[in-house]
């Protein structure tokens, strides 16, 4: 699952008969009035996302550059079992301090998207990660990014699992192997060790489940109140199953109101400033997404149920991490998968959103490397052993290191 409104208007109801012109005239209009509303509101909201994002630019380094797509080692399609075809991208790592002899030894991380996102949200991870001298591998979920749909019928959590099972036998053959999943991500990682139990015990040394959920999302109110999560998850697959035969018309809406979408969909992803780069890479994103492929998966969603999955990785090297105010997958979800792997560590990471990974990347990137590393020494261990929970203040952090920056008379801010 990711963040952010889905960016389908409420159409008005109507009914069959010779509702065809009728219906076709109140999608118009429905579209008409949108957009107008949109564009009326768009400025607001670019003045407000402006206001917000103005102190963000220097507040953190792993975001300064602007550059968010990376050119890959090796780049490949993998064919599921139904015949859809997968993007993967393969980075070798890099790094003086890589040893040859070593090299056989160190975990591949293969790293699974959330909903309405593609590889690219893994950007900042798939930097370090390499740099620290790993192999990483990387994919487009079906429907997403650049991989193919195949049926309606073929959208579930269960085929997802199997899609990332056939993605690590064609890629990662042999060796151990670290999962990590946001989201939608650490579903398919949940459906992997349900049904293909053995994979996980034979070959995955840890598991970092970023921002996601074992299940129980039908009461997540995506912080709208009690009322408002019901209506978002009544009205989107209806809207957006309408609007999916009129996807031009939905991307000129959107082009439109351009300031008003990333507005809202900074609401629904983060939890604090960031910079408008990244905020509108995470737009584009969510709405390179097709209204098809978001009103097939998005009713999936109440059904997820992978409790029983979880217990597959006791005795696996864990990460669970959640932010204070993701809207989508709140902080209980993770104790959930905690209560269920003993031993995971929880980290909270204070006034964090649901994409995580791009709001803080540096925090994402300390832990996941050292969840890595701790991976490598690991043995599997019959032991249960204290959940460690940690909260991880990201203001605290900021304020220390603006005021060294200022101190240095490197804060843009200062000159």
């Amino acid at each position: 699952m990711s963040a952010g409104p889905r960016g389908v208007p409420r159409l008005p109801e109507f009914s069959g008969g010779s509702g065809g012109s009728v219906a076709r005239s109140a999608v118009g209009v429905g579209l008409g009035l949108f957009a107008a509303g949109l564009t009326a509101a768009a400025g607001v909201a670019a003045d407000r996302l402006s206001r917000d994002r103005r102190t963000a630019v220097a507040l953190d380094a792993s975001v300064a550059d602007t550059r968010y797509r990376e050119t890959p080692d090796t780049e490949l399609v993998v064919r599921t079992s139904d015949g859809v075809e997968l993007h993967v991208e393969i980075d070798e790592p890099r790094g003086d301090h890589v040893d040859g002899d070593d090299l056989g030894l160190r975990p591949t991380v293969v790293l699974s998207h959330g909903y309405c996102l593609s590889l690219t949200s893994w950007v900042f991870q798939r930097r370090a990660l390499r740099a620290a001298g790993y192999r990483v591998v990387l994919w487009d979920q079906r429907g997403h990014g650049r991989s193919g749909m195949g049926e309606k019928e073929s959208i579930s959590i269960e085929q997802l699992g199997d899609d990332l099972l056939q993605v690590l036998d064609e890629v990662v053959p042999e060796g151990p192997v670290v999962l990590v999943g946001h989201s939608m991500g650490g579903m398919s990682m949940m459906a992997l060790a349900l049904d293909h139990e053995e994979f996980v015990e034979e070959r995955v040394v840890g598991a970092a489940f970023v921002a996601t959920s074992p299940g129980d999302l039908s009461g997540v109110s995506y912080g709208f109140g009690r009322l408002g999560g019901h209506l978002i998850r009544r009205l989107t697959p209806w809207t957006s199953s309408v609007l999916a035969p009129r996807q031009n018309l939905v991307d000129v809406g959107i082009r439109q109101a351009r300031d008003l979408v990333d507005f809202m969909v900074d609401f629904g992803s983060f939890g604090s400033p960031v910079p408008l780069s990244i905020a509108q890479l995470t737009t584009d994103m969510i709405f390179g997404t097709r209204m098809e492929v978001i009103a097939a998966f998005f009713p999936i969603f109440d059904e997820h149920d992978k409790t029983e999955a979880l217990t597959t990785y006791d005795g696996v090297e864990a990460l669970v991490i959640s932010g204070t105010a993701d809207r989508l997958t709140p902080v209980r979800h993770s104790e959930e998968i905690v209560r269920l792997i003993p031993g995971a560590e929880h980290i909270v990471v204070e006034d964090a959103g649901h994409v995580i990974m791009l709001e803080h990347p540096d925090v994402l990137n300390e832990h996941l490397l050292d969840l890595v590393e701790r991976s490598r020494r690991a043995h599997r261990a019959p032991q249960t052993i204290p959940v460690r929970r940690r909260v991880s203040d990201v203001g605290a952090r900021r304020a220390a290191r603006s005021a060294r920056r200022r101190k240095d008379g490197r804060d843009p801010r200062t000159r």
